[in-house]
């Protein structure tokens, strides 16, 4: 983990200009998602307050967290187990009086669970009981409850994690029952938007997910109902069409960082 750090004591002139150069990049690319998302609230009709940015530094290094942090961002996603927490606990060394939430993105195996359960401060990846209980059981006590999204495969595609429809509500009222989580909403990522249709195709998975998610909100007792407030939809590519559709929580990756390196051996 030590390698996650870099001394910036012992940069050279030429290490502290690209370094430099790569914070004023990452100042504009900052600048330029945020004030996409403004005018698709605007467009929207919808106060720019209600949608929150999550930054999605999966395979990212260390330093480009702690460079986004200076720059103002607070909520970081990360996709790979391993990876986001050695960046967690890197990071709480680093800044111990940070206000930094951690959301784990991707897909959870059964035998992951109790560090995430331990290190992160949302999984939007539920989507099978198995899964919500072992978060349950391994959320430290002492820790305020974990967040928790229940996956939903909006477009039916076999090559993606989430569970049906038809099955969400079923899920929804047992997780809501397990200590140590709140369930706080739904999560979808859908089938790649088709560049040749006109936007209110490609705004169809997104309405879809948000009308599940008033209408599992309608079914939810007073006090889960009053917790269930989001919706994580909508990546780089396609939030102007999630904020349209409702969307509260954007992913955004390679809006803000760029391609992303290749994917580290350890998951």
């Amino acid at each position: 983990m030590a390698a996650l750090f870099s001394n910036t004591s012992r940069m050279s002139n030429q290490d502290l200009n690209t370094q430099s150069t790569l914070t004023r990049c990452m100042h504009n690319r900052i600048e330029a998602v945020q004030n996409a998302i403004l005018n698709a609230c605007q467009t929207a009709q919808r106060p720019i307050e209600q949608v929150q940015l999550l930054a999605v530094t999966k395979t990212h290094p260390f330093e480009t967290i702690r460079t986004a942090y200076s720059l103002g961002l607070r909520a970081f996603g990360e996709n790979y187990v391993q990876e986001g927490v050695d960046k967690v606990i890197a990071f709480r060394i680093a800044e111990p009086d940070n206000h930094v939430v951690w959301h784990f993105i991707g897909p959870l195996q059964s035998n992951k669970t109790r560090v995430v359960a331990e290190h992160f401060d949302w999984v939007h990846g539920v989507d099978r009981l198995k899964i919500a209980q072992r978060l349950s059981e391994q959320r430290p006590i002492n820790a305020s409850p974990l967040n928790v999204l229940i996956q939903v495969n909006i477009s039916a595609e076999a090559s993606k994690s989430g569970c049906t429809p038809e099955s969400v509500l079923a899920l929804a009222q047992q997780v809501v029952l397990l200590p140590r989580l709140k369930l706080r909403g739904l999560m979808t990522i859908p089938a790649a938007i088709d560049p040749t249709a006109d936007e209110a195709s490609q705004r169809l998975p997104f309405i879809a997910l948000a009308k599940l998610h008033a209408d599992l909100k309608a079914q939810l007792a007073d006090e889960h109902a009053e917790v269930f407030d989001t919706l994580s939809m909508g990546m780089s590519d396609d939030f102007p069409h999630a904020i349209a559709a409702g969307a509260t929580l954007i992913r955004i990756g390679s809006a803000l960082f760029g391609t992303r390196p290749t994917k580290p051996s350890h998951s």
